[in-house]
Parts: C-alpha cells; structure tokens; sequence
C-alpha cells in the first residue's frame, strides 16, 4: 500500500499482482490496481502458469520494472523479465533459513535482479555474506513507521476509552503490552516467566495485554493459569487500533526468539514514545538505543526480561517521558514512511533513469492514510 501510494504520487502507476486478501481495497485507494494471481503457489506448475500469465501481464501494461517481495513471486518476475527484458529488483523482508538441499538456491532469486533490497543492516550482512551481494546491487532501506498515524497527538480519548473498555484494563493500572502473533518464537512464554517472577514485586498492580492471534493461544492461556496469572492478562486477539493500543502501554516487550529482520512493531512503538524492551540480536540493535529508547535483553531469559520490566515500571514519570520524546526523535530521524518510500522510488530512478523520488518529495502529501 505504501509503495503503491508514492508511486502514483510520484507519477507512476502501480500494479500489484497478488493472491488479494482484506487489503486489496486499500490498494485500490491508494490509487493502484490489483491483478488477482496465485502468487504464492510455489508448486511447477503454479510457478510455470504464473510466469506465462505475468510475461502477458508485462507487455499488455508495458510495464517498465518489476519489484518482487518474497521468493515464489521473485522467480516467476525473474522468468518472465529474462523473456520480455523488462528489469526487476526485490525486497529480502526475512531470515530465510538454508538447511534443506536447494533451499539457498531457492532463496537466490531475491538477489538476481538488478537491485536488491535489505530491510536493515543486519539483513544486508546476510546478503553480502551468504549471497554475494555487492555494494553495486545491494540497498539498505529499512521499513518504516507512518509517523503522522503513529503519533500520540492523533490518538483521541475517544479511542482510548473504547480500547480500555475492551480489555477491562483497570483504571490506572500500568500495561505492559506485547503485540504480535501469538506462536512460540515471538517469545510470549517467556513474558509470562517473568510476570511470575515479579508477582508481588511492583508497587502497582499490572496488567499484561498480548495484542494478536494465534496457534499457541491455548497453551499460553494454560500457562496463566498454571502461574496464577490469568487476572492480570489479556488476550483480546487481533488490534485493528495499535496507535491507541501503544498510547494505553505504559511499555512494550518484543522478546523475539529469533532475530527479527527488522520489527516494525519496536518502530511503531517507538513513535508512539512508548519505551521498549526488545531482544539483542538481529535489528533490534539498530532500531533501539539502549538505556535511551528502549532496553535490550538477552534471548530467551526471563529473569533478565523481568529486571528490564521492573526498571521502567519504576522509573518515574519524567523518565518514562524523556525515554518516549527520545525514541519519538529517533523515529523521525531514520525510520519513516515518507523515507523509506522515497528512498525505494530512488532505486527505481537508478534503473529506470526517471525522477519518481523527485516528484514524489515535491508533492508534499501525506505518506499514507
């Protein structure tokens, strides 16, 4: 959606062929078109049908650059523009793993395009090591936050009430919230070790809000129970408001598992000055600024997420609100929307030799609604 709003504001138009979902309206908004295909089918045949139907799709549309974002959708691009000529680049969003035979020549096709792009440092470490991607094709733009939704001056009393109201929170009580999908890596477990181990510590009362949906709801549930915890958390499911559910959180936990890519989560709660307590590793070491924004513990250890959680709860106000002003700044400073659409436009223009960053820039227009 994002990317489809600066290329039409850039003087572009922008086709988005998918296998659609709820946001093909949005897509539509933004002032894009959407192509209904079963792009992520990864069988042969899938990917032989697919290649045939975006090679027709490229020269009916002339369409001048492709931009691939995962792995089925980059070899079919890469087959169809070896046919038509037509120069494509890609998106590595994940950490793909490379243990099953063929898998890394699987993952390859996101770097055999004329430009490829990291979503952070770590990501571009990756790629230049394992891949073998230069300073000549390699890009580093990190994902970004939309700054004017995700602020605290756009979230009204009006949403907050209904967003407390939906989850019983207590009046005054402090929120520790934890946003994401609700399965083992994300690390949900281990919050609730360290919600035992503070039990009776804090000098109020917490409550812990894991804002997403899941597989592993029922055994967390079970989990709370067991720890005598499940009047002090919540599982509300899927948050269609986060700005206002960051605005509730007196802080927010990703304790990832494994490194995350990069965390859009920590941004967006960063931007809504919510201090953070993430993980130390994978991009969470660039999108934190330990002791300033936020605070980095180590993988998979409760005790050490515990003490993180007891030194902001305790911090007193003029703290937490130094820490939040900081992470805010932060955010404008390296992780926007308008910044990570302009800089993508920018490697479009290297390929194509046209001015869609420049025009995109002047037009002065939100990043996205």
């Amino acid at each position: 959606m994002e990317m489809t709003a600066a290329i039409v504001r850039g003087g572009g138009t922008a086709l988005v062929a998918s296998a659609g979902g709820r946001l093909v309206p949005d897509v539509e908004q933004a002032g894009g078109r959407h192509i209904l295909m079963e792009a992520d089918r990864k069988d042969p045949l899938s990917l032989l049908r697919n290649t045939r139907i975006l090679r027709e799709l490229i020269l009916r549309e002339t369409v001048s650059l492709i931009h691939a974002r995962s792995r089925a959708p980059a070899w079919i691009t890469r087959l169809a523009c070896r046919s038509t000529g037509t120069p494509f680049l890609a998106t590595w969003h994940g950490v793909h793993k490379e243990g099953f035979p063929g898998k890394k020549l699987w993952n390859g096709a996101l770097v055999s395009g004329e430009r490829v792009i990291a979503i952070s440092d770590y990501i571009a470490d990756r790629l230049a090591g394992r891949y073998g991607a230069g300073p000549d094709r390699l890009r580093v733009i990190p994902r970004g936050a939309d700054t004017d939704r995700f602020s605290p001056g756009a979230v009204t009393d009006d949403r907050l009430f209904a967003l407390a109201r939906a989850w019983t929170l207590p009046d005054n009580a402090p929120v520790i919230l934890m946003p994401g999908r609700l399965t083992d890596w994300k690390g949900q477990a281990i919050v609730l070790q360290a919600l035992s181990r503070l039990a009776g510590t804090l000098p109020v009362p917490t409550v812990c809000v894991f804002a997403g949906e899941g597989p592993s709801l029922a055994r967390l549930q079970q989990q709370a129970a067991q720890a005598g915890l499940s009047s002090q958390v919540r599982f509300p499911g899927h948050c269609s408001d986060m700005p206002a559910a960051f605005a509730l959180a007196t802080l927010a936990v990703v304790p990832s598992l494994r490194p995350e890519p990069f965390g859009r989560v920590v941004v967006e709660a960063q931007a809504m000055e919510c201090p953070v307590i993430v993980t130390a590793h994978g991009a969470a070491r660039e999108t934190v600024i330990p002791g300033k924004t936020g605070l980095l513990i180590p993988p998979d250890d409760a005790e050490a997420l515990a003490t993180a959680i007891r030194q902001i709860l305790t911090m007193s106000d003029e703290q937490r609100q130094e820490t939040g002003r900081q992470a805010r700044q932060h955010v404008l400073a390296r992780y926007t929307t308008r910044s990570m659409q302009a800089a993508t436009l920018g490697v479009y223009d290297e390929i194509l030799g046209t001015g869609l960053r420049q025009t995109f820039l002047k037009s002065g227009e939100p990043s996205w609604n």
